[in-house]
């Protein structure tokens, strides 16, 4: 197309644009919304055979702009079956999880996991379902109108698998019981539409809502989890008030709630101890461990319960406030993993293993139950969150150098840039092609992500940035534009390029000293991520001085005791400067916070 014939056309579509915006310029964005569920759910377990009957009441309200012509449940137990995604997925991935191997393949019919449906009303009338894998998709009898409630009422029945990942019965450690993802869940539906991923291994996704169990089960077995007991002196084993009553049978109705939560899970066994703590001013700790474990882990798990205060304090003092009256750390016997008020972690490691894996899932009652993003799209949010507090909460209890911890992250990081092997942090949680580059994307880049903030905005600016982004989306389901945006407004910094560049690609840092001659400085940008620079000037006669050179896209400069030099434009490669006196040598990011992939040039 000729030049000047394209530029009139431009501008005559932009003419006709700008009347047709101007006829809706009153139209504003939608205020955010969530959708809501509330659980009533009646559970009978046969311990003998693993299998149990529901019957679940599901009251969904749909608080979205949209009709909604289908639901999706997910039904993850159904992943423990020979041929399903997540067997077949492990057996063809390059470095398959080793707890999962090819041990689904190998399940004998009374091993594998099932949810079945056997019947679905909703508001009293049967609807068209079907079972995809590890999805039920539904199809309403009548549409659910924009702020309407419908009520669904299922009756299910399901079999516990063998442990192999997260859920399951009789695991390594002894634990009969460790419930997780137990039952017919429903999809989560938001802006960008339905969330009705398969069950492949990866973490998960819920609807804020309030759960009502009753769960009856062998009068033997030790219920902890999710939830308030609603009556406790009728069942005892430690979370009586007063005189037990236990009812006369074989069995015991145990009946929580739980409000404001987006899931619900509990573990038994008959050989549990359950012990309780209260934090200071907070909830009440609950522990629950195998009686049965020799003395030294016994004692290990005592020696936990103090600094498990500890940890709670931390979190809500740097965070923000938990929220709930208790929280239950689970011996379930299988590496750890959050639940809500709740975790499941191994129980017969070291001391020390027992409390790092108690402060990072823990940790992630903040960022993933409270803070409750998506973990299949924005994983590195939730882990990555959660690995930095977790282990910056361990340097404060014990008293460690919180830095070389994230030299040590800040390297695996790295190690992953230079791989080629990276993906971005936008990849899907089951679409990495390499475990490991999951692994370090999600725990250690979106760890050095927050560290890193701190070096772009100011260490106490990024502290209020968390304490900010708690306060603002705790209960709601933030996304990657949140915390961000929450930086901004924090510090009065233009922030999206850090982002942008940072968890949407696989752009990398570097920068280096191109050379230094009498009292001139030239430095070299040859990696494509922008970045500010922190430089450490150190003199021919032994004297040093700091530098900040603020980055130009930011529109601003970071809180520095540093002298500010003038901004530098990202699309200049070099940057030139002259100091007050001739230089001996001249260091980039001296407390290495940036995550610059070649240390080599950041010296003279």
């Amino acid at each position: 197309m000729r030049y000047h014939v394209y530029v009139l056309l431009c501008f005559m579509f932009f003419g006709i644009a700008s009347k047709s915006q101007n006829s809706t310029i009153t139209k504003t964005k939608p205020a955010y919304w969530q959708q809501h569920v509330d659980y009533k759910m009646d559970i009978v377990f046969d311990v003998n055979n693993y299998q149990y009957k529901g019957k679940q009441e599901l009251t969904y309200t749909n608080n979205s702009p949209d009709e909604l012509t289908r639901v999706y449940y997910h039904l993850y137990f159904n992943a423990f079956q020979p041929g399903s995604e997540m067997d077949i997925r492990s057996q063809t991935t390059p470095f398959p999880d080793s707890r999962i191997g090819d041990r689904i393949g190998k399940l004998k019919p009374d091993e594998i996991g099932y949810i079945k449906v056997n019947s679905l009303k909703q508001n009293g009338i049967d609807v068209k379902y079907e079972t995809v894998g590890t999805v039920l998709e539904v199809d309403l009898d009548k549409p659910i109108q924009p702020g309407e409630s419908v009520v669904f009422n299922m009756v299910f029945e399901a079999q516990v698998p063998v442990q192999i990942r997260r859920s399951g019965r009789n695991n390594n450690e002894g634990v009969a019981l460790s419930m997780a993802q137990w039952y017919p869940k429903l999809a989560e539906y938001d802006f960008e539409g339905w969330h009705a991923d398969p069950y492949i291994e990866r973490e998960f996704h819920g609807v804020w809502g309030n759960f009502d169990v009753k769960l009856t089960i062998d009068k033997d077995y030790i219920v902890g989890g999710t939830g308030y007991l609603q009556n406790p002196n009728a069942i005892g084993h430690g979370y009586e008030t007063g005189p037990v009553n236990r009812p006369a049978g074989e069995t015991l109705t145990w009946h929580f709630k739980a409000p404001n939560v987006h899931d619900f899970t509990w573990a038994a066994d008959p050989d549990y101890r359950h012990d309780t703590l209260k934090v200071p001013g907070g909830p009440v700790l609950h522990f629950f461990y195998k009686s049965t474990m020799a003395k030294e882990k016994l004692e290990n798990w005592k020696n936990l319960q103090p600094k498990a205060v500890e940890l709670m304090q931390f979190f809500s003092n740097n965070i923000g406030p938990y929220p709930y009256d208790q929280y239950s750390v689970i011996q379930g016997g299988d590496g750890g993993m959050e639940y809500a008020m709740c975790t499941l972690i191994l129980g017969e490691g070291t001391f020390e293993g027992l409390f790092g894996v108690t402060a990072h899932e823990m940790a992630h009652t903040w960022f993933q139950f409270l803070l409750a993003t998506n973990e299949l799209k924005h994983y590195w949010m939730d882990e990555g969150f959660t690995e930095y507090f977790g282990e910056l909460a361990e340097s404060h209890i014990f008293q460690t150098d919180f830095s070389q911890t994230s030299k040590g992250v800040y390297d695996l990081y790295r190690s992953l840039a230079l791989s080629g092997k990276e993906q971005p942090q936008t990849t899907h949680a089951d679409r990495f092609n390499l475990r490991q580059a999951y692994s370090i994307s999600a725990y250690y880049k979106g760890y050095v992500f927050l560290a890193q903030l701190a070096y772009v905005i100011g260490q106490e600016n990024q502290e209020k940035t968390i304490k900010k982004y708690f306060r603002d989306f705790a209960f709601t389901h933030p996304v990657p534009n949140d915390i961000i945006r929450t930086a901004e407004k924090v510090s009065g910094l233009e922030l999206d390029w850090y982002l942008m560049d940072f968890t949407q690609t696989t752009n990398t840092i570097d920068y280096g000293v191109k050379a230094v001659e009498g009292r001139r400085i030239t430095l070299e940008r040859i990696g494509l991520m922008p970045m500010p620079i922190d430089l450490t000037v150190t003199y021919t006669d032994g004297t040093s001085e700091d530098f900040y050179i603020p980055l130009r896209i930011m529109r601003g400069a970071k809180p520095t005791s540093a002298t500010q030099l003038e901004d530098w434009a990202w699309a200049y490669p070099t940057y030139t400067f002259e100091t007050k006196k001739p230089v001996r040598s001249v260091e980039i990011d001296p407390k290495g916070l940036m995550a610059d992939i070649d240390l080599r040039n950041n010296r003279s």
